[in-house]
């Protein structure tokens, strides 16, 4: 696995285009994210169809048809230095095959930003466009606008990269070790519900795989692992960092059930608690960044800032 094409960091001024790929955006948090953006310096503006909401299926943020537009225009537009996802929820499997990829790419790269359902997008964009992106806190989401680290971390990794080349979580090893590879990952349900879609990869080989997800069971989470393991999607990894499981089970029975599942990975260092995903104080991860994982550290190095 070869590290993907970084984009360019922000430089204040700069434009940002929010856009809602996913489930519909409260308005008042809306607002709250965009102060939180023109408080770095940045404009944000904001995609025609944010705000809407679907006639039949309640949790998406208007039709398939018009989400995918404001993406794609947003990410066309030449003066737009970077497109921020406003909230996850469910919806971006739906619209990922109607994007144009071939004109995205011939937009050139740009910053993208997003986690938990916006999984599926930043697989198609390292699959599709080569290109890095951001697995981080969205622009008007709960935990963003409420916590200064989230916050503090986002701006660092998009106007000053440099300063977060180490990222130190905290997290304890449940496998020891230290790795080099390629990061990539998100929300695990997203990457089970993904494979042998177009836009997936093959397989997670020579990856640093980051994992998380929010309100589900310890069977599920288990049957997504699985799947996974079966797939031979695991096979060739080089480590594994584990974000929030937020309102999933009791985190001992998340631990043991990630303890019986990753042990087939015959030895691959796996550090949990990484402080990344669900979580108050989310911290922002590079994918498609080349990086070395320590495990008994709880750090990730990355080789080069996340942005150029």
């Amino acid at each position: 696995m070869k590290p993907l094409v970084r984009p360019s960091r922000l430089a204040p001024g700069a434009r940002v285009a929010v856009v809602a790929p996913s489930g519909p955006v409260p308005e008042e948090r809306l607002q709250a994210g965009l102060d939180v953006l023109r408080g770095w310096d940045l404009d944000p503006v904001v995609a025609p169809h944010v705000l809407d909401r679907h006639g039949t299926f309640a949790y998406l943020a208007g039709t398939d048809a018009d989400r995918a537009a404001d993406l794609q225009n947003a990410w066309c537009d030449p003066s737009v230095d970077a497109v921020l996802c406003a909230r996850g929820g469910y919806g971006a499997q739906r619209i990922v095959d109607l994007l144009d990829w071939s004109a995205m790419r011939a937009a050139g790269p740009k910053v993208f930003v997003g986690f938990s359902d916006i999984t599926t997008l930043h697989e198609a964009f390292a699959t599709r466009l080569g290109l890095a992106t951001l697995h981080g806190p969205m622009a008007a989401g709960i935990d963003f606008i409420k916590n200064a680290r989230a916050q503090e971390h986002l701006k660092a990794t998009l106007l000053a990269p440099e300063t977060v080349r180490v990222i130190a979580s905290g997290g304890t090893a449940l496998v020891p070790g230290r790795a080099r590879g390629v990061t990539l990952g998100g929300c695990l349900a997203l990457l089970a519900s993904d494979l042998g879609t177009p836009h997936a990869r093959p397989s997670a080989r020579g990856g640093l795989l980051c994992l998380e997800d929010v309100g589900e069971e310890t069977y599920r989470l288990d049957r997504y692992l699985t799947q996974l393991l079966r797939a031979g999607w695991l096979d060739g990894v080089h480590g594994v960092l584990l974000g929030s499981w937020e309102q999933c089970d009791a985190l001992d029975r998340v631990r043991a059930l990630l303890v019986d599942r990753l042990g087939a990975l015959g030895g691959v260092p796996v550090v949990e608690e990484f402080g990344f995903g669900h979580c108050a104080g989310a911290l922002t991860i590079p994918f498609g960044a080349a990086a070395e994982l320590d495990a008994d550290a709880g750090t990730l190095t990355l080789d080069e800032p996340a942005l150029r």
